[in-house]
C-alpha cells in the first residue's frame, strides 16, 4: 500500500502520537509521482544495495525495498523508530540504524549486509534530505571514498541550482567544483512545497549524481586543489589575482601573477568563470613552485 498522502501520512502520525520536529527539518513526503520519479532516478536492481538517509515514516523506503536488493535507511530521530516498524513490518529487506549520518562509516555499515546477503560490492545512496544538512552531507558522501556508484537527493533548489550551475552564473562556486571533481550532477525533477507534510518554505528539486570512478582532472594533491578553489572564491568581488594572494598558499602577488600566466589564466577573471580543468591547471603550477620552493 502506497501511504504517500496528506491524509493518510497525517493518521500515522496520529496513530503513533507523533509531532514533527521543525529542528530536524521534519517534512514528509507525501507525492507518490514524486516518490516515483526518484526511485526511477535511482535506477535500482534486484541485487542493489542501497542507503537511505532520513527515512521519516518510511514512504520512500516501501518503495526502495519494492525494488532493490536491501535497503539500510540511517534515521536520527530515535521517536520515529517504532513508528517505522509499524509502517515498514512486513519488509524482510530493510534495516533500520539510528544514528547521525555525518558521522556513519558507510562502508562499514553496507559492507556487513553486502557480506551477509552475497551481494555486489557498492551501493546507492537514496535521501529526502533535512536542508539545514544538504552541503555538508553531500561532501561527505562524494568526498570520503565510499563504495558508493551514485545518489538521489532531494535537496533545497537553491543549493541544487548552484551545484548544477556553469561558470560564469552567480550560482557557480566552490561547491559546484567541488562536486563536479567527484560526481556528474542531473537533474531529475523540481518538487513543490505542495509534495511535503508540513511544506516547506522553500521549492525543493531532486538530484542525481553519478560518482566518477576517478577524477576528471589530472592533479598532484587533491588538498592543494581545494585550497585553491576555496581562495579563489572566498572574495568573489575580487579578481582571481588578488583573492589568491590573499589566500594564504604561499606565493607573493608577484608570483601568483606569474604562475596564473603559465597556467595560461588572465589574473583579471574572476574566480567564478574558472572551469574544473583550469583550477586544476593552477594546481599543478602551484604544486611546482612549492616543490621548488622546499630548502
Amino acid at each position: 500500500m502506497e501511504i504517500a498522502s496528506p491524509g493518510l501520512t497525517k493518521r500515522i502520525l496520529k496513530k503513533h502520537g507523533f509531532q514533527q520536529k521543525k529542528s530536524l527539518g521534519q517534512h514528509f513526503l507525501v507525492d507518490q509521482s514524486i516518490v516515483r520519479q526518484i526511485v526511477a532516478g535511482a535506477e535500482l536492481e534486484s541485487r542493489d544495495v542501497v542507503v537511505e538517509i532520513g527515512p521519516g515514516i518510511g514512504t520512500l523506503t516501501r518503495a526502495l525495498a519494492d525494488q532493490a536488493g536491501q535497503v539500510i535507511s540511517v534515521e536520527l530521530d530515535r521517536s520515529l523508530l517504532p513508528l517505522l516498524d509499524d509502517t515498514l513490518k512486513g519488509y524482510q529487506n530493510i534495516q533500520i540504524v539510528q544514528g547521525d549520518a555525518l558521522k556513519m562509516d558507510f562502508d562499514q555499515l553496507v559492507g556487513k549486509t553486502i557480506s551477509c546477503h552475497s551481494l555486489p560490492a557498492g551501493y546507492k545512496v537514496v535521501a529526502n534530505l533535512p536542508y539545514y544538512i544538504t552541503t555538508p552531507l553531500v561532501m561527505h558522501l562524494l568526498a570520503s571514498g565510499f563504495q558508493i556508484k551514485s545518489l538521489v537527493l532531494m535537496m533545497q533548489q537553491e543549493v541544487a541550482m548552484r551545484i548544477l550551475a556553469k561558470p560564469g552564473s552567480k550560482e557557480y562556486g566552490a561547491l559546484t567544483v567541488a562536486v563536479l571533481f567527484f560526481a556528474l550532477p542531473r537533474l531529475i525533477t523540481l518538487v513543490s512545497p505542495a509534495a511535503f507534510s508540513p511544506p516547506p518554505e522553500v521549492s525543493s528539486a531532486v538530484v542525481l549524481f553519478e560518482v566518477r570512478s576517478r577524477p576528471p582532472v589530472d592533479i598532484p594533491d587533491r588538498d592543494l586543489f581545494f585550497r585553491i578553489v576555496k581562495s579563489a572564491f572566498g572574495q568573489r568581488r575580487k579578481t582571481l589575482l588578488n583573492a589568491l594572494s590573499a589566500g594564504g598558499l604561499g606565493p607573493s602577488k608577484e608570483q601568483w601573477d606569474t604562475l596564473l600566466i603559465k597556467s595560461n589564466l588572465d589574473g583579471l577573471r574572476r574566480g567564478e568563470t574558472l572551469s574544473l580543468e583550469e583550477y586544476a591547471a593552477l594546481c599543478r603550477e602551484l604544486w611546482k613552485w612549492k616543490q621548488e620552493a622546499r630548502p
